[in-house]
């Protein structure tokens, strides 16, 4: 079965501002019927209040929860990786129970986390 994609804040920026090269990936992952997941730490994170074009992207996607699982995971990935973020280690956590592809707009941190989460591919948005 074809990766899954988990989006990070940096896609979402990058969705909301139009930008070409994650709306290709986004639209070759639903013809391809792929599923598309984002954490719901980075909602919190990219979420400036509501508009159509926050609302359409929302609706496109798959919000996943913070489960307590979860929650422990990424801990663990924070005290391997210094100076990761809680979000960044959430979003790595999340793909990597899928073995998603992560896009993000900031390769090099989620690169770091990859060491501890080594089936999970960081591309950027």
């Amino acid at each position: 079965m074809a990766r899954g994609l988990t989006l990070d804040t940096g896609a979402l920026i990058a969705l909301e501002a139009r930008r070409q090269r994650i709306r290709l990936r986004l639209k070759l992952a639903n013809e391809e019927r792929r599923p598309i997941t984002v954490p719901a730490a980075v909602v919190a994170e990219w979420w400036r209040g509501r508009n159509d074009m926050r609302d359409e992207i929302l609706a496109a996607v798959r919000v996943e929860p913070l489960t307590t699982l979860l929650a422990k995971i990424a801990g663990e990935a924070l005290v391997a990786v210094r100076g990761s973020s809680a979000i960044d280690a959430i979003v790595m956590a999340s793909a990597a129970q899928r073995g998603d592809i992560v896009y993000t707009s900031d390769p090099d941190d989620l690169e770091k986390l990859a060491v501890h989460f080594p089936t999970v591919r960081v591309l950027r948005a």
